[in-house]
């Protein structure tokens, strides 16, 4: 799961990120990694997955090498002792406490992939109206999170 959320941070798709940590995953067995203590084991995985990505950015991987090593690092800085997994749980207390409206606006857009022109027609606003209210939701969401995690 660590190697996927990984993934993500550095830009993979769902699809292309499943993929790819499956990858490791079998290169991972092959070298008989499993039985090595859980942090080499993660750290492994995350550069394991972190260079196969980069071998499908052949069309600009400079840029996709700084990209990684920022990646890396807050990983390590926010991620890496727990996956993520406190951060998730954050947005998922966050997202509870949203009113309705907001929530459906985010699950439309997000989960849904509704475009801003149709979220406009569901709400009774604007498209520029959707748009502010998507960049104040996840700046409302950024803050409660921050929040969470230091307290």
């Amino acid at each position: 799961m660590g190697a996927w959320r990984f993934l993500r941070v550095l830009g993979c798709r769902g699809l292309e990120a499943e993929a790819i940590a499956q990858d490791a995953l079998v290169l991972a067995v092959q070298k008989g990694i499993a039985t090595r203590p859980d942090a080499e084991a993660a750290a492994f995985l995350r550069q394991t997955c972190k260079h196969l990505w980069l071998r499908t950015q052949r069309a600009d991987r400079r840029r996709a090498e700084r990209h990684a090593a920022a990646a890396e690092i807050l990983w390590r800085r926010d991620l890496g002792h727990d996956d993520g997994a406190g951060w998730l749980t954050a947005l998922a207390a966050c997202l509870g406490e949203l009113p309705e409206r907001s929530r459906r606006a985010l699950d439309a857009t997000y989960r849904d992939g509704l475009s801003r022109g149709e979220l406009a027609e569901e709400l009774g606003i604007g498209e520029h109206g959707v748009r502010t209210l998507l960049q104040r939701l996840r700046a409302a969401l950024r803050t409660c999170i921050e929040r969470r995690r230091q307290a």
